[in-house]
């Protein structure tokens, strides 16, 4: 009996383990964006690797924040199914989050852009590093502002049900570090209060959202300072600038190519100019070999001498 007890819970931890492994993004070298939507450009994100908050360079932060959904009869399973679809809608206005058409599933790259001070618009992306059925997490593509995780999720707390977001991050470079003193923190709690004021307007409640901020370690990893080269901001503006300094210009019609001696202009059947030569079909008539217009000459069998053209 005892084996087979033993036996059974064998198999139920390995049934456990093969969910919990298709709820993870399987392991990358190098970003690949499969999906581009109308109107994004695919800036920072191709062939960039993610980055935890390991590979970051400032301080390291928890951010949490949360908001009770009182009166909505609604489950924590039910809360993640809304978010994960309609993740995009829940987003502050100035910031877009380019949700795929397949949804939100484990390994999936997402583009994204957001407003900053100056009406610089920085485009990154993120990976959906886990996903199930009451939370998701995403991890940070090289150059973004922020290198670590954020995970969303619900849970019950005494019968009510709770939105939570949280944070686990270093500023990416020393220049995203100083930006995090001088105003990214209150950005950062703003943008995500009113996503969750947003998401829980949607089930019909208004509540106040709780927040904490711990600081976790106070060092910076100056060994990390080279990750500035990533810098999605400044490479952003970089690109900005070069489209507004040399913006495309249309292809130009640079006129019919010259003909040789010998060659009268001919229409192929495919669209194409094509020379025909005067030793091929016995010339009917010819550009004048000084240039300045056409010369007649015998025509073929049945076919009439072409109109002689004004010369200015």
């Amino acid at each position: 009996m005892a084996s087979h007890h033993d036996q059974q819970l064998e198999d139920q931890a390995g049934l456990a383990a093969g969910r919990d492994l298709a709820n993870w993004a399987t392991m990358v070298h190098r970003l690949q964006v499969t999906e581009v939507p109308d109107g994004v450009e695919n800036l920072n994100v191709e062939g960039r690797r993610v980055v935890g908050a390991i590979q970051g360079f400032g301080q390291l932060w928890q951010k949490t924040y949360r908001i009770r959904l009182e009166g909505a009869a609604v489950t924590p399973v039910e809360v993640i199914a809304v978010w994960k679809q309609r993740f995009a809608s829940f987003w502050p206005a100035g910031s877009r989050f380019h949700s795929p058409h397949g949804g939100l599933t484990p390994g999936v790259v997402v583009l994204l852009d957001q407003l900053l001070p100056g009406r610089l618009r920085l485009s990154s992306g993120v990976m959906l590093l886990y996903a199930d059925a009451v939370s998701f997490t995403v991890m940070s593509a090289e150059g973004m502002p922020f290198a670590g995780w954020n995970t969303f999720s619900a849970f019950d707390a005494d019968g009510v049900t709770v939105a939570q977001v949280q944070l686990l991050m270093r500023a990416d470079d020393p220049l995203f570090e100083l930006a995090m003193v001088l105003f990214a923190h209150r950005m950062e709690d703003r943008h995500w209060q009113q996503t969750l004021h947003n998401l829980a307007a949607h089930f019909g409640v208004q509540a106040p959202v709780r927040y904490q901020t711990l600081r976790l370690d106070r060092r910076r990893q100056w060994a990390r300072a080279t990750n500035l080269w990533y810098n999605a901001a400044v490479r952003s503006a970089l690109h900005l600038l070069a489209a507004r300094v040399h913006p495309p210009r249309p292809r130009q019609y640079a006129g019919p190519r010259r003909l040789r001696r010998g060659q009268v202009p001919h229409r192929a059947s495919s669209g194409m100019l094509a020379p025909v030569l005067s030793t091929d079909v016995g010339l009917a008539a010819g550009w004048d070999a000084r240039g300045r217009g056409w010369r007649h000459e015998e025509g073929l069998a049945g076919m009439p001498a072409p109109s002689r053209p004004k010369l200015a």
